[in-house]
């Protein structure tokens, strides 16, 4: 999906909702653990009441990498069940040595076919650039993230200024605005008009709003811009805003609400 065309979904559908489907057995409601494949039923139907709301969907690999083979079969079936419409993001976090993230691009870009890929720019340039490789695909590198965590390495000084600010301004010359995005948490909402100022004219992943209490009136007011710029992802707040049957329906409520906010921001 290029830039263009992820604009325009944004404008058509009145919204940046991404839903996170980090599907958990221990989590979906219990009558759909009788399936042949709980995980796929649960996201199936996750995805047919709320994509009316939403511009994408955004898999956490671990929670199907975790079940092994059929965590996997899950994950294709879930991506090929995803409208061509929708921006199908892995969240995988991958980064390694060159030959190693060739082969983790061809994974996730080819055998499964994400539109975009969630990446760790720890390891430099030569870490990320073989997902650039890739026409009309998307790398999107953490940036500055939710968690706690992000004090003992983002958000310390490198030199003049935070190391989460050097990685913002090194990886904005890796590649063009229509191709690399950057995750940028949420509950970071006081740095995001730092942030928008570093990288004016690229995308941002947003986690951390709903469960993880970030406001997405602050997020949106300071970081938008003439593209929108922003895919704001909620997960649980969505997918299990019910364990009971009536879990979709309930989602879709849930998404709708998001979008109909969003549409007001737009």
């Amino acid at each position: 999906m290029t830039r263009q065309q992820l604009v325009e979904q944004i404008r058509i559908r009145k919204t940046y909702l991404i839903v996170g489907l980090d599907t958990d057995l221990n989590k979906i409601p219990k009558h759909l653990l009788t399936k042949s494949d709980p995980v796929f039923e649960f996201n199936k139907q996750i995805i047919d009441a709320t994509k009316e709301y939403c511009v994408g969907y955004k898999i956490n690999t671990a929670f199907y990498e975790a079940l092994g083979l059929p965590g996997w079969e899950a994950m294709q079936k879930t991506v090929a069940y995803i409208p061509d419409t929708h921006f199908k993001i892995a969240d995988a976090k991958r980064g390694d040595i060159g030959n190693t993230s060739s082969q983790y691009a061809r994974a996730f870009f080819e055998t499964i076919p994400f539109d975009a890929i969630t990446v760790a720019p720890y390891m430099g340039a030569d870490s990320v650039l073989p997902f650039l490789e890739y026409k009309d695909k998307w790398t999107i590198v953490l940036g500055l993230t939710s968690n706690t965590g992000a004090r003992d390495f983002e958000l310390q000084k490198a030199g003049e200024e935070l190391l989460y600010e050097k990685v913002l301004r090194t990886a904005a010359q890796w590649g063009t605005a229509g191709q690399l995005m950057f995750v940028v948490g949420a509950t970071q909402a006081s740095e995001f008009s730092n942030i928008r100022a570093l990288t004016p004219d690229h995308f941002y992943l947003v986690p951390g709003v709903g469960a993880q209490g970030g406001s997405l009136k602050e997020i949106s007011e300071k970081a938008m811009n003439k593209d929108v710029g922003l895919l704001v992802n909620a997960s649980r707040a969505i997918i299990y805003a019910s364990d009971q049957e009536d879990f979709a329906a309930r989602a879709m409520l849930v998404a709708k609400e998001y979008q109909q906010e969003m549409a007001g921001y737009l």
